[in-house]
């Protein structure tokens, strides 16, 4: 009897910082939008930590000359 008078008091402060903490995110954003991180990791845009050698190569669509060399046979 003694534990449930000790454990009804902690439950409730336990209770009201979950609200409170909830509450709080709710105001501050945070569940604006879910879908948007779920899509960001599909998206690729780890190229720039790729070592220079292991990049794929760029065809560009002009027929000019250009710094980078081209894999068309001559």
């Amino acid at each position: 009897m003694d534990s449930i008078l000790f454990l009804i008091p902690i439950s409730i402060i336990f209770l009201t910082i979950a609200v409170i903490t909830l509450v709080w995110n709710i105001k501050s954003g945070q569940f604006d939008d879910m879908e948007t991180p779920a899509h960001k990791i599909l998206f690729d845009d780890d190229e720039d930590l790729l070592p220079d050698d292991a990049k794929p190569i760029k065809k560009n669509n002009s027929d000019t000359n250009s710094d980078t060399p081209s894999n068309k046979p001559e």
